[in-house]
């Protein structure tokens, strides 16, 4: 599988290749270069006005001077060409003075750190505009391989996402659409692989029930090339933060840094962030006390296991531990049961403040469906008497419908939860039925020796 950084260095540098080494164009052979791009194409001048930019630089560097100063205004240069990428990220032109001022700095020697100065226009100086917030959209646009479906090759197909939730009491959705109901008490990692790291921690949710919820999750963004720094986000119980542990809302002082993004949707209550650089979107919610997980992620990005890590415990990628899964189904009809017989387990009539079918008309309310959500909802309400996670169940499935590619598996049902159940009886027949036709092979040829 090719990497993102693999990706990135496959990118053509078209436009700039016509200088050698041993020449050091002047700003003049500079600007006609991108002349003849802007004779070819007019429009371009229209609509990015990247021509702004060329004109500044043209006028900066009209006279021979030190080394500094070609410098300095190669740096204004650039700084004037990375504020049009928002309109010119599609032109050839504002691509081709991207790559010809990385040329002309290697040649050159020029640090892309260090003063930059306003061009000695023609025209009287303008005051400069005002300086923007760090999350500005102006510095959304980083590098092509800050853009995840942008990095990729040209003509691939496009990629495969795959969603993973994780909510309530708690049930797991895995990036495979296997639906879960598991114990899992204590600090358990959902994700992890070369680009992030998702742990979550659950506590139990009455005291002395195997009921569990999720009241602590950790999120650690990785170092990636120039898009973005290491940061970390950290919600609980009644704290769900609109920012990184260190106070930031984006990745930091790189120049993508915008493509990693907390967003707060409700305060308290919704926060989503945006990891374009990935392709990847994270949704944390608060309802009630306890905390619900989802994410849409590129399935490039899922397997990009570290080598030599163990992938076994991870939740959204294998599911739980066999040990830790909750029989769903035999708890539902337990309760059912216990319901016809006007009883619990406990011999009582209600769980919790709940009956069987109290619970499922509740349910009901916010989930028509008969999926494995709704039976969730059924089961947390039994297991806890907490009403609130019947919209834990409810969010949970409205993150689905936002984040998971395919609207024909937003539903699960009974039927489909277990799908890999299906294949190894499905090959067992098979083997059987092989051993059976050679055991009848066999016994003919004995036959026919003996006659």
């Amino acid at each position: 599988m090719q990497s993102q950084r693999e990706r990135s260095e496959v990118r053509p540098r078209a436009g700039w290749m016509v200088m050698g080494k041993r020449a050091r164009p002047s700003a003049l052979e500079v600007c006609k270069i991108i002349a003849v791009f802007l004779s070819l194409f007019p429009s371009v001048s229209l609509q990015c006005k990247i021509l702004k930019c060329n004109s500044e630089f043209w006028a900066s560097t009209s006279t021979t001077g030190p080394e500094e100063e070609f410098c300095t205004a190669l740096r204004a240069y650039n700084s004037c060409v990375r504020r049009t990428a928002r309109t010119c990220r599609g032109d050839l032109a504002y691509h081709s003075a991207q790559h010809g001022i990385e040329d002309l700095m290697s040649q050159h020697n020029c640090s892309k750190e260090g003063p930059t100065s306003q061009p000695r226009a023609r025209t009287p100086a303008q005051p400069p505009p005002p300086q923007l917030p760090p999350d500005s959209q102006e510095r959304s646009d980083g590098p092509e391989v800050c853009h995840y479906e942008r990095s990729l090759p040209r003509h691939t197909a496009p990629p495969n996402y795959t969603h993973c939730g994780f909510f309530g009491d708690p049930h797991l959705r895995t990036f495979g659409d296997d639906f879960q109901t598991c114990k899992v008490e204590g600090a358990w990692p959902l994700i992890h692989n070369k680009y992030l790291s998702v742990q979550v921690t659950n506590t139990p949710v009455v005291p002395g029930s195997p009921a569990t919820a999720t009241s602590k999750l950790t999120i650690i963004f990785k170092n990636f090339q120039e898009c973005v720094d290491q940061k970390m986000y950290h919600a609980e119980t009644d704290e769900l933060p609109a920012a990184f542990a260190d106070g930031s809302k984006n990745g930091g002082d790189r120049h993508g840094a915008n493509t990693l993004r907390v967003v707060e949707k409700v305060p308290g209550q919704h926060v989503e962030i945006q990891a374009r650089y990935i392709g990847t979107t994270i949704v944390v919610r608060q309802v009630g006390r306890y905390l619900t997980f989802a994410v849409r992620m590129p399935e490039e990005v899922v397997n990009s296991v570290e080598e030599g890590d163990n992938q076994d415990l991870y939740l959204c990628l294998h599911g739980c531990p066999a040990n830790q899964r909750i029989d769903f189904r035999t708890f539902r009809a337990r309760a059912a049961d216990a319901h016809g017989l006007g009883r619990t387990r406990s011999g009582t009539t209600q769980a919790h403040g709940f009956t069987y079918q109290s619970a499922k008309a509740k349910c009901k309310e916010r989930l028509p469906v008969e999926d494995l959500y709704f039976q969730s909802c059924v089961f947390d309400l039994l297991s806890s008497g907490d009403i609130n996670f019947t919209m834990a169940a409810y969010y949970a499935f409205e993150d689905v419908k936002m984040l998971h590619s395919n609207s024909n598996r937003y539903h699960i049902f009974e039927k489909d939860a277990f799908p890999g159940n299906a294949a190894p009886r499905g090959k067992d027949l098979l083997s059987l039925l092989l051993l059976n036709c050679l055991a009848v092979l066999l016994w003919i040829e004995c036959c026919a020796v003996h006659l």
